[in-house]
């Protein structure tokens, strides 16, 4: 069989949150993981406080995984004020970062960014009114549009998306309803629907549900370590 059409597992998991005070968080996990899927795909907030000491502890155990890493940042590991200093560092210990650019594993696109807030469906927030309310949504519309540059950079015959904020509001129901416009926005989910995506991963929902789907039907995975997931674990195992 040709490789590049021979189906890939991944397996995704998002909302680490690993902590200064960590002592190999992951190790363990990591090496399970790489003896269950092809490729391990990370949703955001890596990190706790998003501080070099904790993406040190992260790199640490990322030893133990024996497959291809991809990962975007959450809003956590923006906490500090160091994204690039967490991102340097676990990609010296070999982390593929998206957002900036995309990657291509044995014949998968693979396309991502941190996505923003925002709402859902007729309820998402709209630029009208004071210029705070106008750059808040500025950045979800950056966010999609950034996703959607990723994606045209692609020529794979199936893609995957990563993001941290959920692009549809399914995977967000079991959070309460006053967060669901902090929880992620529509925008993400119109870009995707433009494209022939075979799954999306995402986290940061940690009480949503597992699965969704976008208006099209493309199928959404919140991947976040809390959310009970088919496979009993804390990361999903997805195959495209």
């Amino acid at each position: 069989m040709d490789e590049n059409r021979k189906p890939l597992t991944i397996a995704g998991l998002g909302d680490l949150h690993v902590a200064e005070t960590a002592i190999h968080p992951c190790r363990d996990l990591f090496r399970e993981a790489s003896e269950q899927a092809d490729v391990l795909v990370l949703c955001g907030d890596l990190t706790n406080l998003g501080t070099p000491r904790e993406a040190e502890i992260l790199a640490a155990d990322l030893d133990s995984c024996s497959i291809p890493v991809i990962a975007v940042l959450g809003n956590h590991d923006f906490e500090s004020g160091q994204p690039q200093d967490v991102a340097r560092i676990l990609r010296e210990a070999g982390l593929r970062f998206l957002d900036s650019q995309v990657h291509e594993i044995a014949g998968v696109g693979f396309a991502g960014t941190k996505g923003f807030a925002g709402g859902f469906d007729n309820r998402m927030l709209s630029p009208f009114g004071e210029p705070a309310v106008k750059q808040f949504v500025a950045e979800a519309v950056n966010e999609a549009a950034r996703l959607e540059n990723n994606l045209r950079a692609l020529r794979t015959e199936r893609i995957v998306v990563v993001l941290h904020y959920a692009p549809v509001v399914g995977t967000a129901e079991g959070e309460p309803k006053e967060i669901y416009p902090f929880l992620g926005n529509s925008r993400l989910a119109e870009t995707i629907d433009r494209f022939p995506v075979n799954a999306v991963l995402h986290g940061h929902a940690h009480q949503g549900a597992y699965a969704a789907t976008t208006a099209r039907g493309i199928p959404v995975y919140n991947c976040a370590h809390s959310v009970t997931k088919p496979s009993g674990r804390p990361y999903a195992l997805i195959e495209v």
